[in-house]
């Protein structure tokens, strides 16, 4: 049985049950957001149900993907852990769509943890890094539009991205380069975003009339999938400052 599915069975029976009298505990991790407690007067028949699915779930999310080399920090304007979600959003939305991606970027709001730990990193772990069924989009933009989308960005203190650096002047992008080229205004780039900023989220009224390719494709499978492909290969995950985002002089 899928994950997905696992996730539905055991929500409808915890709501089920929640319904029986029995406790509902709310936690800020999605998948341990329904706990279901035992009272005298619960209904031991649905209690007996519902456990193979919450035992799969949490197996599941105990699941070790990969393993951190170092402590992974959210900082701004740069910071490791931004460069490595960034670097598996990049990889993973070029190898799903089959086509070449000039830069991506994360909003610093959607990246839930402030770090992640070293050592082993688990499927959980993730969950409680990206809660938030976003979904990897990719859009084509000409360098007028994808400045003007900067410059809201630096203007905020700048977000993790990765095929393209800049710098914050006076809470605008200045010295953009992608592919280490300048930035051309009139010609077109190709940019993955999760659907949530693509849609105008996080004041990005740029971007939203902009039509999107959506496969489906999560970015929370991303950085799963990115992190498993390091752990096969032997390898942690580790990530350094490279002046993708800086402060200008």
């Amino acid at each position: 049985m899928r994950l997905a599915s696992i996730h539905k069975l055991f929500f409808v029976a915890a709501f089920f049950v929640v319904s029986c009298n029995t406790t509902y505990l709310p936690h800020s991790v999605q998948y341990k957001d329904y706990r279901i407690t035992e009272k005298q007067n619960s209904n031991n028949e649905i209690n007996a149900m519902l456990k193979p699915y919450s035992d799969s779930v949490n197996k599941n999310m105990n699941d070790v993907i990969a393993v951190a080399g170092m402590v992974l920090d959210k900082k701004q304007p740069e910071g490791t852990l931004g460069n490595v979600l960034t670097d598996a959003m990049l990889a993973m939305a070029k190898a799903n769509y089959h086509t070449n991606v000039d830069a991506c970027f994360v909003n610093s709001g959607g990246i839930r943890l402030p770090s992640i730990p070293a050592g082993n990193i688990t499927r959980g772990k993730i969950y409680e890094l990206a809660p938030f069924d976003n979904i990897i989009v990719l859009l084509k933009i000409n360098g007028k539009v994808l400045k003007e989308f900067l410059n809201l960005v630096a203007a905020r203190g700048g977000w993790p991205c990765a095929g393209i650096s800049y710098q914050i002047k006076n809470k605008e992008a200045v010295n953009i380069m992608i592919a280490g080229k300048p930035l051309i205004a009139e010609q077109e780039y190709t940019i993955s975003v999760v659907d949530y900023i693509a849609n105008g989220g996080d004041d990005c009224i740029m971007l939203k009339s902009i039509p999107q390719q959506n496969n489906g494709y999560l970015f929370r499978d991303a950085v799963i999938d990115y992190f498993s492909i390091i752990n096969k290969e032997g390898k942690k995950v580790i990530a350094t400052i490279e002046n993708r985002v800086s402060y200008a002089n």
